[in-house]
């Protein structure tokens, strides 16, 4: 049986967080109930729940009384008779839940099947069985691939999923639940979905959006968990994929995101880890959708900068590539500590100058602080880099002697060792470099941070700030113009005049 905001489970799980005397008076229980018969509106004004010195004001929010539209799944709607044999407490008479009429429960599709889409199903679909505001079927979209299988034949990998309950290609040996539906057209996937979860590489956004739009439901809300920003070509901005989502979809739309220290891998085998969930959505969406991810070995907590923590979870893969860098030179744990340290500045800096309203304890949540650490450790982004460092100081002997005529070294992304300028290099050589480390490592996913090093790098030296940056300026002449890597701890240094400002 499912669970219930308003059953004795979300009694037990808010009042161990959060103690209170709320669920031990049953006299004021009955208090209530009477007046509620009398009087359901005022039950809201003198709820507990209202308490302004404890806890609990802060576990649950709220709707508002204004009317409510049946059409709309964000919004609240009153109690059904059909559920008045279940047990409700003073939630389900606040009207919490905007789903309590049954009639439009929350539909999830999860957008992409990769690693991380895959391992976020686990947690997702469970949370679709467990909880009975949600529709207990979760589509996710997977892109049809033809999978070798034992016996030599191949199948597609929809069917795969479907009737393995296993992303044999992506997320080997962790078994989904059976609710996880593998569904290989895009309209069909979104066909009425009131939640879109966004998990694949936000280059191939763009294509996808206009489908999404027209067979999702018309107020639906999304979640990216797509690492990475947007550039704007000609401002020369940064633009977050949240916004660039939302505008794709519409005026009414709106988009948060999940980011935090998460190697896929781990939470699909449910190690314990935290994620934070950021958006806007207002009560009670937003805690309804912190649910669908919410468990006990994944802890999702909510805040409500966006930017913060979307851009945090892009940059920190740019900083992971400095210390893959470092872990090919076999520099110990002093280095990368000075490294971590240094970057988590300069992405406060950025944030700070290219978005408004960024809080500092953003920096300190699992998007911000954690995920710096866990990616630099052991994420892909790293262990990329430390494959590309490694191959390019290999031939570095080699490529000191392969100077032109002139002087200066050839066209090759190794080429530059003995030159201290390093703008001059052709980037498309250290690219194919980066395709082939990506295609040996990373079974068809794709590299994030070279993509969002390229693009910072535009948006900083349009405005003359790369020299605000060292860190995140030496990381991208290392990645595609040459520099030796040694070098990268020349960039670990925190640039002297230069406070975050507002662009």
């Amino acid at each position: 049986m499912k669970d219930t905001l308003t059953n004795n489970s979300f009694k037990d799980h808010y009042c161990e967080t959060y103690p209170s005397p709320l669920f031990s008076h049953r006299s004021y229980f009955l208090v209530l109930f009477i007046v509620a018969l009398l009087s359901p509106p005022l039950v809201l004004a003198i709820s507990p729940f209202d308490d302004h010195n404890d806890k609990n004001s802060k576990a649950f929010s709220r709707p508002s009384l204004s009317t409510s539209d049946p059409k709309n799944p964000l919004q609240a709607s009153s109690p059904s008779s059909s559920v008045s044999d279940r047990n409700h407490t003073r939630i389900m008479q606040m009207d919490s839940n905007p789903q309590t009429s049954s009639e439009e429960l929350d539909k999830v599709c999860i957008i992409g099947s990769g690693n991380w889409g895959s391992a976020i199903s686990v947690l997702v679909g469970r949370n679709c069985q467990r909880y009975d505001h949600f529709e207990t079927n979760v589509n996710m979209w997977v892109y049809e691939e033809q999978i070798p299988m034992p016996d030599g034949s191949t199948q597609k990998l929809t069917e795969v999923i479907n009737e393995q309950h296993e992303n044999v290609k992506y997320l080997p040996g962790v078994t989904l639940p059976t609710n996880i539906h593998a569904v290989p057209d895009l309209a069909d996937a979104c066909r009425g979905a009131t939640l879109l979860i966004f998990v694949l590489p936000h280059q191939f956004l763009p294509k996808l959006l206009p489908t999404i739009r027209e067979s999702a439901h018309p107020n639906c809300r999304g979640v990216s968990l797509i690492k990475g920003l947007d550039f704007d070509k000609d401002t020369k901005l940064p633009v977050l994929i949240s916004q660039s989502i939302a505008q794709a979809m519409g005026p009414e739309f709106q988009c948060g995101v999940l980011m935090g220290a998460n190697v896929a891998t781990e939470v699909a085998s449910g190690q314990m880890c935290e994620s934070t969930l950021a958006s806007n959505f207002g009560p009670p969406a937003d805690e309804l959708t912190r649910l669908v991810f919410d468990s006990p070995t994944f802890r999702v907590q909510h805040v409500s900068d966006v930017a913060g923590a979307e851009v945090c979870g892009a940059l920190k893969n740019v900083i992971a590539l400095g210390a893959g860098f470092i872990d090919a030179l076999g520099m110990g744990g002093n280095t990368k500590a000075a490294l971590l340290r240094v970057g988590l500045k300069e992405m406060s800096k950025f944030c700070r100058m290219f978005f408004e309203g960024v809080k500092d304890q953003t920096f300190t949540e699992s998007c911000g602080m954690a995920d710096l650490i866990t990616t630099c450790y052991g994420g892909r982004n790293r262990k990329c880099a430390e494959a590309f460092a490694k191959e390019r100081m290999a031939n570095d002997e080699a490529n000191r002697e392969n100077v032109s005529p002139q002087g200066n070294p050839m066209d090759d992304c190794d080429g530059a060792a003995s030159s201290p300028d390093y703008s001059f290099m052709k980037d498309t050589e250290c690219e194919k470099k980066w395709a082939k480390v990506e295609s040996a490592l990373l079974n068809g996913q794709k590299l994030q941070g070279t993509l969002t090093a390229e693009e910072v790098k535009i948006v900083l030296e349009s405005r003359g700030l790369l020299p605000a940056f060292p860190l995140m300026k030496t990381i991208y002449e290392i990645a595609f113009n040459g520099r030796p890597v040694p070098q990268i701890v020349e960039g670990i240094v925190i640039a002297d005049g230069t406070e975050p400002s507002h662009l």
